[in-house]
């Protein structure tokens, strides 16, 4: 019996150990979050003071925001650009195909025969004139 009389006191005094550990976890009374809601610490008087402050971060905040998305819309606006150079790239080669296609002798000759324009056969000659004549 002895010894189950030791063993209920030892788990009693390890009991109250636990006790004064959890009590010692307990938050204090000055602490900072209890200071700042118990203690008045904000007050109207330094509220109205940070006021021009707390105004001042807002906008900032929003001149950020605005500033994001702007950024956006200027990349958006960019690949819009790049898109439509690209296409209008890709028309000009096009068009400058077909113009030195239409351009070639053959195909000139072709599109003149209908107005009556016919090819030359025989080489161009020089018009020579004197200083006598005029």
């Amino acid at each position: 019996m002895n010894n189950r009389f030791r063993e209920e006191l030892e788990e009693k005094s390890q009991l109250e150990d636990i006790e004064v550990k959890v009590k010692k976890r307990e938050p204090e009374k000055d602490s900072f979050f209890s200071k700042f809601f118990n203690e008045d610490l904000v007050t109207k008087e330094t509220a109205t003071e940070m006021m021009p402050f707390l105004i001042f971060i807002a906008l900032l905040c929003m001149l950020y925001i605005a500033n994001s998305h702007m950024a956006v819309k200027n990349i958006r606006d960019i690949d819009k650009l790049s898109k439509e150079v690209k296409e209008l790239s890709w028309e000009y080669k096009s068009l400058k195909a077909d113009l030195m296609f239409k351009s070639k002798l053959t195909e000139v000759a072709k599109k003149v025969d209908t107005l009556g324009i016919k090819e030359l056969t025989e080489p161009p000659r020089k018009i020579v004139i004197s200083n006598n004549e005029h």
